[in-house]
């Protein structure tokens, strides 16, 4: 079987949670919250690694969250195709076959989106999972990753990261887009957490200090466009 490498890439300031913080609770602690549960998501499935990807480098407090030796990738400040890329070096150097990189502010994320990732790399290069609200939620590749990969300058935070990759990939066996997820990068996003699904209980923690954040049915507000991605579309069209 592959080794198999699931990166938490955390960063700071407006690219991070910290900018999704409500009035009542410090950017910075909630950023935290939403990092350590989102590293919990990875830390339960099953034959995979964890890792912490750090960007900056020094971020003590994050490094704090993470179980005893767990590698700790140390992310040059760059564009987020920059990130993502070195990322997935890492994950290499560390002896994984096949890794994604997971953005930091998914406390919610459904362990199956991941392992749906890995599964689509039996059959392709690349495999990544939409962000609802821009972006992608994480990306997946074989390592050493393709050489068209980092062609695409495709990051997490690349708001048309799906239709860039799908114009760089070469093939119909190059990239898998698997189902979407939401990201946490506003105050407005907070409005899609369903206090009804397990997990994320340092953010909720949080969010408990701040009446009224979280809708009773956790469903996103008649004025929100969000719109799941069905678990098996694909934009790639055949060779």
């Amino acid at each position: 079987m592959a080794g198999r490498f699931a990166a938490v890439l955390a960063t700071t300031g407006l690219r991070s949670a910290a900018a999704a913080a409500p009035a009542e609770v410090a950017p910075e602690r909630f950023r935290l919250a939403v990092i350590e549960d989102t590293y919990e998501v990875l830390a339960g499935l099953e034959l995979v690694s964890c890792a912490l990807a750090l960007c900056p480098g020094d971020q003590p407090a994050a490094e704090s969250l993470v179980w005893p030796g767990t590698p700790v990738l140390r992310i040059i400040p760059g564009s987020s195709a920059h990130q993502i890329l070195s990322a997935l070096d890492g994950l290499a150097v560390c002896g994984a076959d096949e890794g994604v990189v997971v953005a930091g502010d998914v406390p919610d994320l459904p362990g199956l989106v991941i392992a749906k990732l890995f599964r689509a790399l039996g059959s392709h290069d690349v495999a990544v999972a939409p962000a609802t609200n821009g972006g992608l939620v994480a990306m997946a590749s074989r390592l050493p990753m393709p050489d068209w990969l980092p062609a695409a300058g495709v990051g997490l935070d690349t708001v048309d990261g799906v239709d860039l990759l799908t114009q760089a990939a070469p093939g119909r066996g190059a990239l898998s887009v698997g189902p979407a997820w939401r990201r946490l990068r506003s105050v407005e996003d907070l409005g899609y957490l369903d206090p009804g699904l397990e997990g994320w209980e340092a953010t909720r923690a949080l969010l408990a200090q701040s009446p009224g954040v979280l809708r009773p049915s956790g469903e996103p507000s008649s004025s929100s466009d969000w719109s799941p991605v069905p678990p098996d579309w694909s934009p790639v069209p055949p060779a």
